[in-house]
């Protein structure tokens, strides 16, 4: 089974677009999406449409989906991540924010978990940024593999004895004797310095992960953002992956 990992999408339907090109020509059964599906990008009624007609296996709730759905307070966020979720939450009629306040906080299931942040109270956002964020969440999760995003950093990260490694970039083959937390990279607001839209593959018959970049027409994104009068640093950061 090939699954397709989805996350952070945040409202960019240019990246979203891009993405879903390339995840056809790699012959992907299944998606698994681990939220933020709006908030930041300028066309969050879009990409909610697109993602549910994908039928998803399991989508995980994003603390941007939770703010657009009352969930979180406004306050929560940082002031153009507050006014860009209040803005979101004025573009979307009240079933597709219905719908983002009833998603999950952790999908678990065989060999896969889903929970957008960390498992260290799921509900509070945590990043895992490197080995010691990610540690925590290896020994608390009850599946070998662990799927995280929020951070918009990408990184494959495996336990060693009682440490934590890093793996290397691009495809991974998994041992099966190791815990792993991975974070797919985000699709709508890379953070890395590489402005390409980030997703992953799991091939669960090969036991492979793959952090794949794919370029996509980020002047248009950004654009968008600028027109609807969303704030500058939201359209200008695409350019830089920052």
């Amino acid at each position: 089974m090939r699954y397709a990992l989805i996350s952070d999408i945040h409202g960019n339907l240019e990246a979203f677009e891009a993405v879903l090109s390339d995840i056809k020509k790699e012959g992907v059964d299944k998606y698994l999406c681990i939220g933020d599906i709006v908030g930041y990008g300028a066309d969050p009624e879009k990409v909610l449409t697109i993602l549910q007609s994908l039928a998803p296996e399991a989508i995980v709730v994003g603390n941007h989906d939770w703010g657009v759905a009352q969930l979180m307070d406004p306050d929560y966020f940082n002031k153009e991540a507050k006014e860009a979720v209040l803005w979101t939450r004025k573009m979307l009629d009240r079933s597709a924010i219905d719908y983002l306040g009833s998603l999950d906080l952790i999908y678990e299931k065989g060999d896969i978990t889903l929970v957008h942040g960390s498992l260290e109270t799921p509900e509070e956002f945590y990043y895992i940024m490197d080995e010691g964020d990610a540690y925590p969440t290896s020994q608390l999760s009850r599946t070998r593999l662990c799927f995280v995003g929020h951070s918009h950093m990408p990184g494959i990260y495996y336990t060693e004895g009682a440490a934590m490694k890093r793996a290397k970039r691009g495809k991974v083959k998994m041992g099966p004797d190791k815990k792993y937390v991975i974070n797919i990279g985000s699709i709508g607001q890379p953070r890395d310095g590489d402005p390409k839209a980030g997703y992953s593959i799991y091939d669960s018959s090969e036991n492979t992960v793959e952090i794949r970049r794919i370029a996509y027409d980020v002047e248009s994104a950004k654009d968008k953002i600028l027109k609807a009068g969303l704030p500058a640093f939201l359209a200008h950061r695409l350019l830089e992956g920052r």
